[in-house]
């Protein structure tokens, strides 16, 4: 329904002398009220409803694109070996406690089970991860400051 057919329900209304008309169709809901003395609109509410088919079509079109980079078998062969630590949690990615803070961890670092690895920002919120094994840091998968998803390998550990 567009901006005219709008404006022509409401002068319809207006002229018609019903005192309210509530008319929902798909996502939009309209609700126009009128005085019935002077045939003059006193409230118009136009409300959009929230779409919800959108969402799993946006979702169901994310999907197939990150999917891609992950399956890669030649890489998974080589390591394989490794043990690979990923993200609990959807936020932000960082290396350091804070910017004028060294790097949790590097390439090279031996790490025990507990130590912190990064931080993950979620909400507001600082999420420390911690390592779940120990071993030594192999690779570091993600940049720092970078959007990291759920599952999302973040570092590869050699456990030997």
């Amino acid at each position: 329904m567009d901006l005219k057919e709008i404006q022509n329900l409401i002068k319809f209304v207006s002229n018609s002398g019903v005192a309210e008309v509530k008319l929902e169709t798909g996502d939009i809901k309209i609700t126009i009220r009128t005085t019935l003395e002077g045939n003059s609109n006193d409230v118009t509410y136009v409300q959009q409803a929230p779409m919800l088919q959108p969402i799993p079509q946006a979702v169901a079109t994310q999907i197939p694109l990150a999917a891609p980079p992950v399956a890669a078998p030649p890489a998974a062969d080589e390591n394989s070996k490794y043990v690979t630590i990923k993200s609990p949690i959807i936020g932000t990615f960082y290396r350091k406690p804070a910017p004028d803070k060294p790097t949790f961890v590097e390439v090279g670092s031996t790490i025990s089970k507990g130590d912190v690895l990064c931080v993950i920002e979620a909400m507001k919120l600082f999420n420390e991860i911690e390592a779940e094994i120990s071993g030594k840091i192999v690779k570091i998968l993600v940049d720092d400051m970078s959007p990291v998803e759920f599952d999302q390998p973040l570092f590869l550990v050699d456990p030997s």
